[in-house]
């Protein structure tokens, strides 16, 4: 059967029709083959998330593997050409050609995904690169799944039996005005499609986004297409194992499972008892340098309500960020993953199971949601807060319907909602809300392109920088918040910690050192009066505040995080750490260790006048201990304590053994 051609818009159109036809086909052939896994949470799962889901990452996909297609058909080429059978015929070829490998990548993928649980990513070519005998292990499983090979014979037929030929256009001027149109209007189109939005908040898609459309990490692989996984994961740097010690030796020197407190492991009613069930506030406020703030320096600043609160906090003299970017800090400071490498949330490695602060209280009851006023899918937050454990989500769609409040009004035209507004959403919100909760917050209006609502700039405006005059406006936005909190019933039987996802633009000398672009405040506040006040000298990071939050509230199950109890450590056993173009950064209480990967390369003292010590091996070993240990978890999928996969026997304190 041959189809009747069409000009060349057109017949693209159809064609591209028929890989989605094919993709979705592909996609129900996955579901049914893991129905075994799937079938159990089906019921909860939206179909809707899941066909939209699939359409945003077929669609990046297709338009990837697309790309000489449509140039062939659509840039304003000779007329003559489109009449020609060479012409005809190479078109052709290319287009089924492309899919061929493709939808078998797909098929393929149904099977080995069984084993690794997620769909194939780039690694896939370096894990193997060195075995010679996939061909027969391909054989035998080609055997055991005969049916996936009669699956993929029939989608085959399918391309060349329903393929539209091209015909050209009968007048010239026609011909090449209409494609040259077609070509203006594909472009774009196609980078939309490609990056998975046409928002300036958004990203380009990766692999971790699959999770806004499912409920649980496992079940990401459903709107997934291997394709596109293979696509995105491609030239990345991965994670390896370096190897530096043996297991025995590494568990010696370093383990991230945290115990928590000391409760029989089996005595599951005393664990639940034993949890003090004051609720959890993070606020995580864009670009909130410590630079910025009154309290920690010598300099006028821009935070007068920030200052008066700190007074009356612990803070901490030497505080962190972990990263340098806002999806560096999400891992951080909910689930204590730091960035190694590249941010957690870019890697192959976003879909394995993790678990967060509110995870782990959404075990003991605790209401769990996320805040951001960006568009629901900006920065990946939305998949990420879902697949580590906050059970529900508020962004600019929940803000919009909400008749208390003005909706797209409030927008600030390039990010998010206003914060001062966001955050009164917050407070009304949690007031809604089941106690004990645990939320967090990740503020938006301290960012490029840096403006405030214009009622607010002659009042605010600040010399220098326009992130001064951000900065300004968003303590005042705090300064707001906390006045209407402090009116709630939640509001005395709350912890409330801010920080910042990283540091923005630098201008004083004593932030020009290698911490500086890593200095943000972390400060914890407690109404009640019931924890310390003060300055803690303890070195700080973003991943401490997940350890510290539980122990703060006596959590007694086994946990993991990179990072201390900030109340119950000394602060010699104190460390933060950074990856920062291929060095590893170690900070330690006076002391500062340099390593990239395979030799120390700088060992210096953060104080001018006190050395640091004659022999850095400690804290060398330390530091790649840390390093091992992640990337080896990172690798085996070994992120959350009590999964089936981790093989770890023996949760640990997560301290430097001496």
């Amino acid at each position: 059967m041959k189809l009747r051609p069409l000009s060349p818009p057109l017949a693209l159109l159809c064609n591209l029709g028929l890989a989605y036809l094919l993709y979705f086909l592909c996609r129900v052939v996955y579901i049914l083959e893991f129905w075994d896994i799937y079938a159990a949470g089906w019921h909860q799962l939206s179909v809707t998330s899941l066909l939209r889901g699939g359409f945003l990452f077929d669609t990046s996909a297709i338009l990837y593997t697309h790309i000489l297609y449509a140039a062939l058909l659509l840039l304003p080429w000779p007329r003559k050409w489109y009449s020609s059978h060479g012409w005809q015929l190479t078109a052709k070829i290319l287009y089924i050609a492309t899919n061929t490998l493709m939808l078998s990548i797909n098929l393929v993928d149904t099977v080995y995904s069984r084993y690794t649980g997620r769909r194939t990513t780039a690694t896939f070519f370096t894990e193997f690169a060195s075995e010679g005998n996939l061909g027969h292990i391909f054989f035998i499983e080609l055997l055991h799944h005969w049916y996936l090979l009669l699956i993929g014979i029939a989608f085959l037929v399918a391309l060349i039996a329903l393929y539209r030929p091209v015909r050209p256009f009968a007048k010239p001027l026609t011909h090449y005005l209409t494609l040259s149109l077609s070509t203006l209007l594909f472009v774009p189109l196609s980078v939309v499609g490609m990056r998975g939005g046409a928002s300036t908040a958004i990203r380009p898609i990766t692999i971790s986004n699959a999770n806004q459309y499912v409920n649980q990490p496992s079940e990401a692989a459903i709107v997934l297409n291997t394709p596109f996984s293979l696509i995105r994961t491609m030239g990345k740097t991965t994670f390896t194992d370096p190897h530096y010690f043996t297991n025995d030796q590494l568990d010696l020197i370093y383990t991230p499972i945290h115990q928590g407190t000391n409760v029989p492991a089996n005595n599951l009613k005393s664990q639940i008892s034993n949890l003090n069930s004051k609720n959890v506030v993070i606020l995580i406020v864009e670009s909130l340098a410590r630079e910025y703030i009154g309290f920690h320096n010598s300099y006028p600043c821009h935070t007068p309500f920030l200052d008066s609160l700190i007074g009356q906090s612990l803070t901490f003299s030497q505080s962190y960020a972990n990263g340098r970017k806002s999806i560096d800090a999400l891992p951080s400071i909910l689930s204590g993953i730091p960035m190694f490498v590249e941010p957690f949330i870019l890697t192959s490695y976003s879909l394995n199971n993790v678990s967060s602060v509110a995870g782990e209280l959404g075990k003991e009851g605790y209401t769990t949601a996320f805040f951001h006023g960006a568009e629901n899918s900006s920065m990946g937050f939305q998949a990420f807060a879902r697949s580590s454990g906050f059970a529900r989500y508020y962004g600019r769609t929940e803000y919009c319907a909400d008749p208390r409040f003005h909706g797209m009004d409030d927008f600030d035209g390039t990010w998010a909602i206003w914060d001062e507004e966001f955050l009164q959403f917050y407070a009304q919100q949690m007031n809604d809300l089941p106690q004990p909760f645990c939320t967090a917050l990740f503020t938006a209006t301290s960012h490029h392109p840096f403006v405030i609502p214009g009622r607010y700039r002659s009042r605010f405006q600040q010399e220098g920088h326009p992130m001064y005059t951000c900065i300004r406006y968003v303590d005042h936005a705090l300064q707001h918040f906390f006045a209407t909190a402090s009116q709630m019933p939640w509001f005395e039987n709350t912890i409330f910690v801010i920080t910042a996802d990283h540091t923005n633009h630098s201008e004083r000398p004593e932030y020009s050192s290698p911490l500086g672009p890593y200095s943000v405040p972390i400060i914890i506040y407690d109404p009640s009066g019931s924890l310390p006040r003060g300055i803690s000298p303890v070195v700080a990071q973003q991943t401490d505040i997940m350890p510290t939050l539980l122990g703060l509230l006596g959590y007694t199950r086994p946990y993991l995080a990179y990072g201390i109890d900030l109340l119950n450590t000394p602060a010699a056993d104190s460390w933060a750490l950074h990856y920062n173009n291929g060095i590893y950064q170690l900070v330690r209480p006076g002391r500062l260790l340099l390593f990239d990967g395979q030799r120390t390369v700088g060992y210096q003292s953060l104080d001018a006048s006190t050395p640091p010590p004659a022999d850095s091996t400690a804290d060398l070993h330390l530091l790649q201990a840390i390093i091992q240990s992640y990337m080896q978890r990172m690798v085996d999928n070994q992120l959350v304590i009590g999964d089936e996969n981790n093989t770890q026997s023996t949760p640990q304190t997560n301290v430097l053994k001496k």
